[in-house]
């Protein structure tokens, strides 16, 4: 029998819709994914960050930004500002050239525009080589480009016209006219390394070139007047601002200075210097030379470390006087830039910051302050400075919350410079950082560490790249990224902040859960601990994941902010899953793969733990680490389902080619009821059916429709929602009895969907105030006259229940309808802008990748916006909802948090491991298993270290260990050749460290 839906729609409800959901992205924050250029204006105050990805951003003041993105999705490999203009130039690396422009729209409105491209052509027949751009000066005529080539050609170009000056071309014949005989027999020009403009005479250019030699030309008589004749390969140019000077950096890690005269004698370097040497160094990429006005010049440059000790670092060193200071940063440079002076007439830089982009940060360094601090920038904050685990959104703070929060902060923040809506996030080092996204730019707050709770590795003021005073090079580590944990168990699983009570709970990947208070205090105080066992000493049952993180005895010294005051342990030590906190009643539930429970943090006491494992699922007890044995299980049943799949598509299809061939042209004016695809229903048996997915505190009936009572709500990756009811005593006998919970009801979703979210409508229909909010006046009162509604949303479906007979009301099979699946749930309140009228609803983001608005309680879907890529999966799978509309996902930071946490506890442990056997650092009969690779010919692998991997039927003959001599080479052979090579253990650990980083990064 067909079904068919009522015609027609309400005007009236589609002008609300219009006025109630538009979908628009206001912001961006964070640090731009995979950086690869730089460049900066000293006229305009802006800096703009290029991508691999072929995004480029612009950034002025604080709360000024921009973005342009290239049709084309290549790498940016270099940025320049036209001089004096609003214009900027970029060069992807397929060798085309973009001209973008900010102008002003008709709402007054600025924004980044592309103007035109252009790609150099060379005569036909020549190679790429002969127009592959390697050097651009965009010359302060503001008319012209000089674009240095890999053949050795200079080539002049109109903007922004892009036509090409031919006649102008600067060749390397004619370059080569005076150099002398020997000189030429040496060396050949190769390509142009760097291109510079006279700071005080716009008719002289500079020409490096890669192999040394340096030319400066008059571009009004076309010719070269002199040559600086460099032994060294040429890496990059710097002029002094008088022009009486310039300096050269090279290859082996030196620079030169050279006179510039009006004679036409051949100029000779008044200074060669290795600043690290005299043993083989690192190239000195770029360099600055500022000076000053009491004489001392600041040398500014890049890179230039001893290769065999300091290969690995990442390093931009600054010299002034006395004062020498190599700057260390954790993850690669691009570029950097010095601020100074902009005025052309002035006569000193007096050079005042540095900003150096690094691959995972913006760091800038106060050059004016004593020891020369790092400066908070004002945007571009590093949000994954150590891999983010969850995220979460708190809007309205109060302000006395909020002021709180700030001044707590700010003690922290003593070690920078001062020089010039509230969003935690949770990170995998045990930290929680607190972030205002209330404007354009996010600004971090206050940083929570949980790690001084726990005897742990990790040290919070550890710093292996610190060194002593004496030590030589004198390396400095700073900024923030750090993207590996030494322990993964801090990693902060679940949070959940009370903005009106300044409570906070947190829970983490040991199965932990704090629970802290705001003091404004430095305080010394005890942590009680308590533990909850999930399994209920069940038998037949042994965890085989990680072990729980042990904690100190005694009093613990904490820093103004928030502070812990009780721990919860959950047995066995398994990831926190879902975490709630009821700041009126005091109590905090958490929930794991194994159960949840219920915790009085007044009285200090546990109320009950209910353990939902279910009796075959021996996966949940191996830990989140290990996820080997289920590859078989999940392999068969994947098939099992698109063989069912597949059936059930052919029988769809013949039924829908039946209608449309009998009943084609009387369906034509009627709206069918859409197909609902056929779900099956999972199996009981399926691993982590017992996982809690969610837990909801919610004052309604549950067992009779007269009285109301505190309760607590479970859902499981089973699709079973418990309920409980609970007996909280009154304020003024809270300390003295205990409170006492009965399960009350028990549901189970009939195909077994895991359960999202858990929300309770009053008797309007209205979703009940958060605790605490009709105490502040911010929320009415809940209706407790009518009947209250229980909404279940499980990945299928929507389904509305009636309390407290628990009788189904009402349901939205999404998944049968839609062909999606829930990932993310919330009930979020709209607005009108043009009237009063405002309105609950759910927020839904499905797998994917779309946000769909659905009605409350009528269950029908409003409107539905593309919002994230359905191969994204990670940035699903991090979106944060809030009640007033917006959503933040971490599209980027999620990924390496999920990975870095699998591979840092079982592939660097193994990995540190073999490193020890190797080099004498373990017991010997380990060396003895370990056996290197040996070739019958010579081949290149011979040289990167690589070790014998063991046939299977080998390995099964050499009992006990045979696991080791199987994975143990297999995994050190898949190690980069620069990572094995390291003899010094803290080296091999750190490029281990970032090795792994960069592979989650690339999954």
């Amino acid at each position: 029998m067909r079904r068919f839906l009522r015609p027609g729609h309400d005007p009236i409800r589609e002008r609300l819709k219009r006025d109630l959901f538009q979908f628009n992205k206001t912001v961006e924050h964070g640090f731009p994914h995979q950086p690869s250029a730089l460049g900066y204006s000293s006229f305009l105050h802006l800096m703009a960050i290029g991508t691999r990805s072929g995004a480029i951003k612009v950034y002025g003041a604080p709360g000024v930004e921009f973005m342009g993105l290239h049709e084309e999705t290549n790498t940016v490999m270099q940025i320049h500002f036209i001089p004096g203009q609003c214009r900027l130039l970029t060069l992807l690396d397929d060798n085309s050239l973009h001209l973008w422009t900010l102008k002003q729209t008709h709402s007054n409105m600025s924004e980044l525009q592309e103007e035109r491209h252009f790609t150099l052509r060379g005569p036909p027949g020549s190679p790429p080589s002969a127009t592959q751009v390697t050097a651009i000066l965009a010359h302060s005529s503001q008319e012209l480009l000089y674009l240095g080539t890999e053949s050795g050609n200079v080539f002049v170009v109109e903007i922004p016209s892009f036509r090409v000056l031919e006649d102008r071309t600067i060749s390397p014949d004619v370059v080569l006219q005076r150099v002398p005989e020997e000189y030429l027999n040496r060396r050949s020009l190769e390509l142009v390394e760097a291109l510079r403009e006279h700071p005080q005479n716009p008719n002289q250019i500079l020409i490096g070139y890669s192999k040394g030699l340096i030319v400066l030309w008059d571009l009004i008589n076309n010719k070269a007047t002199h040559h600086f004749l460099g032994n060294q390969q040429l890496e990059n140019l710097f002029w002094q601002r008088n022009g009486r000077q310039i300096i050269s950096c090279h290859y082996d890690g030196s620079y030169a200075q050279w006179p510039v005269s009006s004679d036409d004698r051949q100029p000779e370097p008044l200074e060669s210097k290795v600043p690290y040497g005299p043993f083989p160094c690192k190239a000195i990429s770029k360099i600055y030379w500022q000076t000053t006005k009491n004489g001392l010049p600041y040398i500014i440059f890049q890179g230039g470390m001893p290769r065999a000790s300091y290969g690995d670092r990442h390093s931009i060193s600054v010299v002034y006087g006395n004062q020498q200071t190599a700057f260390d940063f954790t993850s690669r440079v691009i570029d950097f830039f010095v601020i100074a002076n902009a005025d052309p007439l002035a006569e000193f830089d007096d050079p005042s910051a540095m900003v150096v982009l690094a691959e995972e940060e913006l760091v800038v360094i106060d050059l004016m302050s004593p020891g020369w601090p790092s400066v908070q920038p004002p945007y571009l904050a590093s949000l994954h400075c150590s891999a983010i685990t969850c995220s979460h959104h708190v809007s309205n703070i109060p302000l006395k919350l909020w002021e709180r929060i700030i001044s707590a902060g700010s003690k922290q923040n003593s070690q920078f410079s001062n020089m010039c809506v509230h969003l935690p996030g949770k990170h995998e080092d045990g930290t929680v950082r607190f972030w205002n996204a209330s404007g354009v730019c996010l600004n971090l707050l206050y940083k929570l560490s949980t790690v001084r709770v726990f005897l742990t590795d990790a040290d919070p003021n550890d710093n292996l790249n610190q060194m002593g005073e004496d030590e030589w090079p004198p390396l400095r580590k700073v900024g923030s990224f750090d993207p590996y944990s030494d322990d993964p168990r801090l990693g902060i699983q679940k949070i959940f902040l009370c903005k009106y009570s300044s409570y906070l709970a947190v829970a983490g990947t040991a199965g932990q859960v704090l629970v802290m208070e705001l003091n404004d205090e430095e305080a010394e105080q005890v942590v009680d601990h308590s533990e909850a066992d999930l399994l209920q000493d069940q038998e037949g049952y042994r965890w085989k994941g990680h072990e729980r993180l042990k904690t100190k005895d005694g009093p613990v010294r904490f820093e103004p902010g928030f502070q812990p005051f009780v721990l919860v342990q959950c047995q066995p030590p398994a990831v926190v899953t879902s975490l709630a906190l009821h700041s009126e009643w005091k109590l905090v539930a958490f929930g794991t793969s194994h159960g949840f429970g219920l915790f009085d943090h007044q009285q200090k006491r546990l109320v009950f733990v209910k353990c939902t494992l279910h009796p075959s699922d021996q996966l949940a007890l191996e830990g989140p680490l290990s996820r080997v044995k289920s590859l078989k299980k999940s392999l068969r049943q994947s098939f099992r389902r698109m063989r069912r799949s597949r059936v059930s598509n052919r029988k769809r299809r013949t039924v829908q080619e039946g209608i449309s061939r009998h009943d084609h042209d009387a369906l034509q004016e009627i709206e069918l009821a859409p197909v609902q695809r056929k779900i099956e229903a999972r199996s009981a048996e399926d691993s982590f059916t017992g996982f809690v997915r969610t837990l909801y505190f919610a004052d309604t009936f549950l067992r009779d429709s007269s009285r109301h009572c505190p309760s607590l709500w479970a859902g499981t990756n089973g699709g079973t929602v418990y309920a409980f009811c609970l007996r909280v005593p009154p304020a003024e006998r809270r300390m003295d009895e205990p409170v006492r919970a009965e399960q009350a009801k028990e549901i189970q979703l009939m195909h077994r969907a895991p359960v999202i979210g858990i929300v309770v409508l009053d008797g309007q229909s209205t979703p009940l105030p958060e605790p605490l909010e009709v105490a502040h006046d911010l929320s009415k009162s809940p209706n407790m006259q009518g009947s209250h509604q229980l909404l279940v949303v499980s990945e299928e479906q929507l389904k509305v229940f009636t309390l407290p007979k628990v009788g189904s009301k009402l349901k939205l099979k999404l998944t049968a309808l839609e062909g999606c699946r829930v990932r993310k749930v919330t009930v979020t309140n709209f607005a009108s802008c043009k009237s009063e009228h405002s309105e609950n609803d759910l927020a839904v983001l499905t797998n994917l990748g779309d946000i769909q608005i659905i009605s409350l309680p009528a269950l029908k879907i409003q409107v539905r916006y593309p919002c994230i890529r359905k191969e994204d999966v990670s940035g699903i799978a991090s979106c944060v909802f809030t009640r007033y509309g917006q959503g933040n996902n971490m599209v980027i930071h999620r990924l390496p948090s999920s990975i870095v946490l699998g591979l840092g506890s079982l592939s660097a442990s193994l990995l540190v491991l073999i490193f020890k056997a190797l080099n004498g650092l373990s017991p010997v009969y380990l060396k003895e298993r370990l056996h290197p690779h040996r070739s019958i010919q010579t081949l290149r692998s011979s040289a990167e270290g690589l070790l014998a991997v063991p046939s299977l039927r080998e390995a099964k003959l050499q009992e006990p260990g045979r696991g080791l001599l199987v994975v143990a080479p297999a995994l050190w052979n898949a190690l980069p050749p620069d990572v094995k090579e390291n003899n010094n253990y803290q080296t091999f650990r750190r490029h281990l460290k970032s090795a792994l980083f960069r592979e989650a990064v690339n999954v």
